[in-house]
């Protein structure tokens, strides 16, 4: 019985850690990103400490047809999990940003995203099985002024992997939305978020998320937050705010 796990966005932060994670477990791996150096780090401290298979694809998944790349190069194996990590943010006013930045953002933190679970969950479904897990943010549970684009893209995830689930669950497969809230990793300088208020919360590890989010994912969870105050907060109170003063917070959160 095989146990192969498809990671994209492993070379650094959530994404390593789940590859460490699972290796720990004694799952084969097939790791993705656009760092092949880093990935190569990866693989060879993985199959010496758990004599595991590590197999490396260094590409930009969200450049045009990255996805479809590494589904062809992948195709032949079997995939029991898929783990959608890849992705990234960007900070400023949504009209004095490049637009070409916010539309690779949208192809990769949604198409390519959207295109591997429609390649692989097809593959799952096919040998009746398989499960999923899109790593979105708690960002999805309101609109995110100063971050326009990367709000709207966590929506997405949680809504498009909740409607998958419905529709796949009884096929076997079993697809997971991860929610985390502020991590520590290199998102923020990538994403030019240093100086927020958002940078200055407490936040949780990589190695923590991971394992929470992996855990979930194995027990066929639907959607879910790692913090429970976080959790209790989008879900029981922000709702019942008046709009305009959940966004002025956002705002307020993520000025520098």
């Amino acid at each position: 019985m095989t146990n192969t796990a498809l990671i994209t966005g492993a070379s650094s932060g959530i994404g390593r850690e789940f590859a460490r994670y699972h290796a720990n477990l004694g799952g084969d791996l097939i790791i993705t990103a656009r760092r092949g150096a880093e990935l190569e780090a990866l693989k060879s401290e993985l199959e010496s400490k758990h004599q595991i298979n590590v197999t490396t694809i260094a590409l930009d998944l969200g450049a045009t047809g990255g996805a479809d790349a590494l589904y062809n190069a992948i195709k032949d194996h079997k995939i029991d999990i898929l783990i959608n990590n890849a992705g990234f943010g960007g900070h400023g006013i949504f009209t004095e940003r490049s637009l070409s930045d916010d539309l690779a953002m949208i192809d990769l933190n949604v198409k390519a995203l959207v295109t591997l679970c429609h390649h692989i969950g097809n593959m799952m479904v096919s040998y009746g099985g398989g499960k999923i897990l899109n790593v979105s943010s708690t960002a999805a549970y309101m609109p995110g002024p100063l971050q326009a684009t990367y709000f709207a893209t966590k929506a997405y995830v949680s809504s498009f992997s909740q409607a998958m689930d419905e529709e796949l669950r009884a096929k076997g497969v079993t697809v997971t939305a991860l929610e985390p809230g502020y991590v520590h990793t290199e998102f923020a300088k990538v994403a030019a978020l240093e100086g927020t208020g958002l940078v200055q919360q407490s936040g949780a590890t990589p190695a923590e998320v991971a394992k929470y989010g992996y855990d979930a994912m194995q027990a066929g969870k639907l959607r879910i937050i790692n913090e429970g105050k976080l959790s209790f907060l989008l879900n029981w109170i922000f709702p019942f705010l008046p709009r305009r003063v959940v966004l002025k917070n956002i705002r307020k959160m993520q000025e520098k």
